[in-house]
């Protein structure tokens, strides 16, 4: 609704503007215009306080004198120590979020991603609070964060998919050939209705609720993401897998997965793209296992210990198996097959000699010609990958969507990746610093939220009282200055000492004969003459 021309026309302060308010719209108010904003060329105007009401056809401004509400007060107490350091760390992700998306876009997605983290299973309503009372409104002002405008714009960052798989493919376009991705899938809680990716899953029956699969690609050298995609919670690892890494153009490297991730399922794929090489373990039923005799094992792999080994290339094809017994895996799976079978009266001796074959080992193959001490270390830090899923539902609390609708979802997603890539980072740093050996990730993020920073009576901010262990701490992470150590004493006596004159007096006195025994001459000690008669009767 208009405002009308006669309200327009009071006269005002410069510089302001009349807003309407009210139930009807029937009241008016006057803010002052504070600068404005650059949105895709547009100069945005930012509106401020306000400073006074237009009232029966007159301005009346407030009334400064009189102490302001506690409401309209400004915050003057900020988280600063998680929101600066996050900020260090992933700085650079805006240049590729400005290489997709427009400044005022990339600046929501980038601050939704970091309060996500510092603020562990942050509700989208609660986004706006969280923003105004951290320092991340003083880094970044004007960033508009509520309730309305979150869930408007993560359906639009959703409904522009196009947009995420661009960023995705920018992020995979500069992974380094001789690099290790290693690609895994996790279940995530989703019971909405209206949605097309939520639907029970294979492990519905445990859990009793509908998910949706998200598939991510860790850099094993840089150990941080490199993309992740949304799949409907039914769909198979081994279905979605070409599609993964077709979508998001992985074309080189060498990716590590597990069983759910077959070459097969992508050999057309792996063809087309020649960089592009895969490590995975075949079943242990597999034909191939047999046809090459791969449980014979022909020697000892070196730099580990009691693992045997064997190699051979299969005929007619570009593949190379790789097999290797742990001894240790083998006793522990045995004893836990005997507990097994005991519980359930099946032991049987030939089903033990059977199985005894394949206890603690694995077959890999792979379409390189590697030494098989690479291979087996290349697989074996494929646990980092569950390291990834395991901080992205506990640690970051991911484990929910929170929303609706397909386009909800994704972008949404497209959030908790960012999130998740901050997160790596953060442990990098922390590992750096040398405070994981003492401390959890849970605790350093509790600990830096601690240290607030408070601005009093107008000065500048200050970082408030904190604890000698806590500023330790920063001072670890380079979040404030470390004292200056006073200079190391050089050994010996110092320059100056009381002791200098005396040695000096030593020294230019000349050195005299050996004293004579006896009382010196003339010493005040000396015996008072006694008259010989005295005593005498």
């Amino acid at each position: 609704m208009p405002i009308p021309q006669n309200i327009l026309s009071v006269a005002r302060p410069k510089n302001t503007v009349v807003i309407a308010y009210g139930k009807d719209k029937n009241l008016y108010a006057v803010r002052q215009r504070i600068g404005c904003r650059n949105d895709n060329g547009r100069h945005l105007p930012i509106n401020g306080p306000t400073i006074g009401h237009i009232i029966d056809g007159v301005y009346v401004p407030i009334d400064t004198s009189a102490p302001v509400s506690v409401s309209a007060s400004p915050i003057d107490l900020k988280d600063w120590a998680n929101i600066i350091l996050c900020d260090r760390l992933f700085a650079g992700i805006q240049q590729e979020l400005f290489s997709v998306y427009s400044k005022s876009d990339a600046m929501k997605i980038y601050c939704i991603s970091i309060l996500r983290v510092c603020d562990h299973g942050i509700r989208d309503y609660e986004l706006k609070e969280a923003y105004e009372t951290s320092f991340l409104s003083e880094l970044y002002p004007g960033i508009a964060l509520s309730k309305n405008t979150v869930s408007t714009f993560l359906n639009d960052l959703g409904k522009a998919v196009s947009k995420i798989v661009r960023f995705m493919r920018n992020r995979t376009a500069v992974v380094a050939m001789d690099h290790h991705l290693l690609i895994d899938g996790t279940l995530k809680s989703d019971e909405s209705k209206v949605n097309s990716l939520s639907d029970f899953s294979r492990k519905a029956r445990t859990k009793g609720t509908r998910d949706i699969s998200v598939l991510y690609a860790f850099d094993l050298e840089e150990m941080e993401p490199v993309c992740s995609k949304c799949f409907p919670g039914n769909m198979l690892d081994a279905t979605a897998y070409k599609e993964f890494i077709s979508e998001n153009r992985i074309t080189k490297g060498i990716i590590v997965g597990d069983k759910g991730f077959p070459e097969s399922a992508a050999h057309d794929y792996f063809e087309a793209n020649p960089d592009l090489h895969y490590l995975n373990p075949v079943k242990r039923n597999s034909k191939l296992i047999g046809r090459h005799h791969m449980l014979d094992f022909t020697g000892i792999l070196s730099g580990y210990e009691g693992i045997t080994f064997r190699k051979e290339k299969c005929t007619g094809t570009d593949k190379w198996l790789y097999s290797f017994r742990d001894s240790t895996k083998a006793g522990k799976e045995e004893r836990d097959w005997l507990r097994r079978a005991k519980k359930n009266k099946t032991y049987s001796l030939e089903a033990l000699r059977e199985k005894q074959q394949t206890f603690g080992t694995i077959v890999l193959e792979c379409d390189l010609d590697l030494p098989a001490e690479t291979a087996y270390k290349a697989y074996d830090e494929r646990w980092q990958i569950e390291v990834v899923m395991r901080y992205y539902k506990s640690a970051c609390e991911f484990d929910e969507t929170h929303v609706q609708d397909d386009y909800s979802v994704i972008g949404s997603e497209f959030c908790d990746f960012l999130s998740t890539l901050l997160t790596f980072r953060l442990l990098k740093a922390f590992d750096k610093a040398c405070l994981l050996e003492e401390r959890t990730y849970k605790k350093i993020m509790s600990i830096l939220t601690r240290a607030k920073k408070a601005r009093l009576d107008g000065e500048e901010w200050k970082l408030i009282r904190i604890t000698p262990s806590h500023e330790e701490l920063l001072q670890k992470l380079e979040l404030i200055p470390k004292p200056e150590e006073p200079p190391k004493k050089k050994p010996g006596r110092p320059k100056g000492s009381k002791n200098k004159s005396v040695i000096k007096e030593q020294i230019s006195v000349p050195a005299e004969g050996k004293r004579k025994r006896g009382r010196p001459k003339g010493s005040k000690n000396k015996p008072k003459n006694v008259d010989p008669t005295a005593g005498m009767s």
